[in-house]
């Protein structure tokens, strides 16, 4: 098939360090050109791909040099996509739903994934007149407040290479935070289940613009605490010793998490996860072989007492077994194929 793969410009594809949308998208447009399809890739220009490259921008918006308007180089970057839509069977598009005016009147097949939050008050009445777009969810949870509205194709979960990700059978010293520091994402919890249970904790996260009162006033104090280390953003290959080397991820999130990436990345090390009952968490999670499924800080750290219980094999096996990038290729092209039929 040729295949248009539309990414956000404000980081690379794949990213420097922090950007779960964008990491799949590279993960997904490297497995499509393996798999032999034609494929273009429309992100920043600072991108690394193997598709053909139409770059939106010079370079990733947040790490830009010069200040630049996000609003008008999306708009720009569709445009574009639009111009040369007559080139693909198929343009599959991961930044929300900026291009659904445009879209609606193209004759070009196209499915966009929603990789974020849906509960937000605003998206209702944008999907009840945008119920002809084809949308993708990243686990079934997601789809619960657009349930019955949006116009859902499938759902396909994020997948990431099985070979990005070293299988440590050896349990690590520390407990893990990857992510950002952000109230949803659960640092303060984070720290409290460390102190509890009396384990070190090593967080790797991103500080937001819009986070940075946050940070500053309720997070960065609790960094002096002997058992809380920070170590700021991680690339991929920190990430892989970063997670690797831990007893296990904590991911006490406070929100409707619409799949969790960094749940699959630990898992894929052999790390088990303990992660609050929320979103898609249930539905990524295998209880007692991926980790543990809790609800508060006390339940988290009964959880750390059982945590040798976890088989770090099995923990990887079950990765395996649902979260690979190949599984997540052939359920786009599942939908691909449903969208644009024969080739």
């Amino acid at each position: 098939m040729r295949i248009a793969q539309v990414a956000p410009l404000h980081e690379s594809v794949p990213p420097r360090t922090y950007g779960g949308t964008e990491r799949i998208v590279h993960y997904l447009t490297e497995a499509l050109v393996r798999e032999g399809h034609e494929v273009t890739l429309y992100a920043s220009g600072d991108s690394r791909t193997s598709a053909r490259l139409r770059p939106g921008v010079a370079e990733a918006l947040r790490f830009s040099t010069t200040r630049r308007d996000p609003l008008a180089w999306h708009v720009l970057q569709l445009a574009r996509v639009a111009r040369e839509a007559a080139d693909y069977d198929l343009v599959h598009f991961h930044t929300d739903f900026l291009h659904y005016p445009l879209w609606r009147r193209m004759s070009v097949p196209q499915l966009t994934t929603l990789h974020g939050r849906l509960n937000l008050p605003d998206l209702r009445p944008l999907y009840e007149e945008f119920n002809d777009i084809q949308v993708a969810s990243i686990s079934d949870s997601q789809r619960g407040p657009l349930r019955g509205v949006a116009r859902w194709a499938g759902t396909v979960y994020n997948g990431i290479p099985a070979d990005s990700y070293t299988f440590r059978g050896e349990r690590g010293s520390y407990l893990a935070f990857l992510g950002r520091m952000s109230p949803e994402k659960g640092p303060e919890a984070a720290i409290d289940i460390a102190i509890r249970a009396g384990i070190p904790l090593k967080m790797a996260a991103k500080v937001d613009p819009f986070d940075r009162d946050y940070f500053d006033t309720r997070i960065q104090h609790r960094l002096k605490h002997p058992l809380v280390e920070y170590v700021g953003e991680v690339d991929e290959h920190g990430k892989n010793e970063f997670l690797g080397g831990a007893l296990a991820l904590l991911f006490p999130i406070d929100w409707p998490e619409p799949f969790g990436l960094a749940m699959i990345e630990a898992m894929a090390c052999g790390t088990p996860v303990i992660a609050y009952s929320q979103g898609a968490v249930p539905e990524v999670m295998s209880e007692g072989v991926s980790g543990y499924v809790v609800a508060s800080v006390d339940e988290a750290v009964d959880a750390l007492d059982r945590i040798e219980r976890i088989n770090r094999a099995s923990c990887r096996a079950y990765f395996e077994q649902r979260f690979t990038a190949e599984h997540m290729l052939h359920g786009y092209l599942d939908l691909y194929r449903q969208l644009a039929g024969p080739t």
